[in-house]
């Protein structure tokens, strides 16, 4: 990586010593799915790196997006008279493919674990490709619905809802030092995965039905920002809480137990003023570019969270990546550009704009996740996708069901 480090020695030191501490209570995933992965996890490869089940898993979501994306890409398909203009295969096709990428996230540290490779890089690497899928999966069923029953900005407080919901999981963890595993997440997978099935079988029309103006996109976002509402964020806020009164969790003061926030907040004010004040109504223009741009982003912001709680130190504030966003939108929101420059910003400008941050965004996040992996790997002798040192002990037990709440050891790949 040359001269550029994203680690410094007291992140590396920190690394040594972090040991994965989580809770599962959910009883889709500890009474079914988690038998299921022991069952599956059996017929691979001992010789094949945990790291390529969760980098396969993530290209499944890739694959996803850029499939419905050219089928779909202002999310319009849906707003055809004669019905949704996407192929009824590609629907089937995504549904598969969430189904692949769960599954897979759900075995790769069971394949850690009989492999005898279990380390820190394998959490950060499976957290921070999640991350990034938090962003692209909501995107998929944005075309189902369509921009007439859920408009570009209905679709901004959807995508940031999802980004909240996986952030709060991280934000507990960097003050509890336990992950809390989060019902929802099972059942979003599941849902999401019945809903493109269901699309193939009764066709994504079945969307668009209206009862007295109520629309399903209305009940998709009730049901998604409610089941938040009520089965994370006051769990979470409790969890917190009652590390700090049982004085178990990092006791941390109190600005910096908010500081996690203050980078999550800076992106949604920054992005919410684009969406709403943006000269030519760029969320309209570009809306899916625009999902991207800040999800990659929000990725960055949460993979250095994950960095930091990991190693035990001080998360950052700011992200360095606002930066250019936030004079784009200076730029691009000026109310006087006209009377200043002379000449208005054209929607073609602008377009350019978002399509170039997003680009050099992109860049910017891959190389960081790319340094971060690389320096890892330098540091413990290991690689990310191959397995060096191969265990001689033995198959290690793969089961994780969890009686009464207790901590699940659900250790994760190098």
């Amino acid at each position: 990586m040359g001269c550029m480090r994203y680690l410094s020695d007291a992140h590396l030191r920190g690394f040594e010593l972090y040991k994965y501490n989580s809770i599962d209570t959910s009883f889709l995933s500890v009474y079914v799915m988690h038998p299921f992965w022991n069952y599956c996890v059996k017929f691979v490869p001992k010789w094949l790196a945990p790291n390529v089940l969760t980098f396969v898993g993530f290209l499944m979501t890739v694959v996803n997006f850029i499939l419905i994306a050219h089928y779909d890409w202002e999310f319009k398909a849906a707003n055809s008279e004669t019905g949704n203009t996407v192929p009824a295969w590609v629907w089937t096709v995504a549904a598969i493919n969430i189904l692949i990428y769960y599954n897979l996230d759900g075995m790769d540290g069971k394949q850690a674990r009989r492999t005898g490779t279990s380390g820190p890089l394998g959490e950060l690497f499976d957290h921070g490709l999640d991350s990034y899928s938090a962003a692209l999966i909501p995107i998929y069923l944005f075309s189902l619905f369509g921009t007439h029953d859920l408009p570009p900005i209905r679709m901004f407080f959807v995508i940031w809802n999802v980004f909240l919901n996986f952030y709060l999981t991280h934000v507990e963890k960097y003050n509890t030092g336990v992950m809390f595993l989060p019902w929802g997440y099972d059942f979003t997978m599941w849902g999401v995965s019945g809903m493109l099935f269901v699309a193939t079988v009764f066709g994504p029309g079945m969307y668009r039905f209206n009862f007295y103006g109520f629309t399903v996109a209305n009940l998709f976002e009730v049901v998604l920002i409610g089941s938040g509402m009520v089965s994370s964020h006051p769990i979470i806020a409790r969890n917190i809480y009652l590390s700090y009164k049982n004085k178990t969790g990092k006791m941390r003061p109190m600005w910096e137990m908010l500081r996690p926030f203050f980078a999550f907040l800076w992106l949604f004010v920054i992005t919410l003023i684009w969406s709403f004040f943006s000269r030519n109504n760029v969320i309209n223009l570009e809306p899916r570019i625009l999902w991207i741009l800040y999800g990659t982003i929000f990725s960055n912001i949460a993979c250095r969270l994950i960095v930091a709680q990991m190693s035990d130190m001080r998360c950052d504030a700011f992200n360095v990546l606002m930066w250019p966003l936030a004079a784009t939108v200076g730029v691009c929101c000026f109310p006087y550009y006209q009377q200043v420059f002379d000449t208005d910003l054209t929607a073609d400008v602008e377009r350019w704009i978002v399509h170039g941050l997003t680009i050099f965004s992109t860049l910017a996040h891959w190389h960081y996740g790319y340094g971060v992996v690389s320096e890892m790997c330098d540091h413990f002798k290991i690689r990310c996708f191959k397995i060096t040192k191969p265990t001689d002990a033995g198959e290690q037990d793969l089961q994780e069901v969890v009686e009464d709440a207790k901590p699940t050891e659900n250790v994760e790949e190098v």
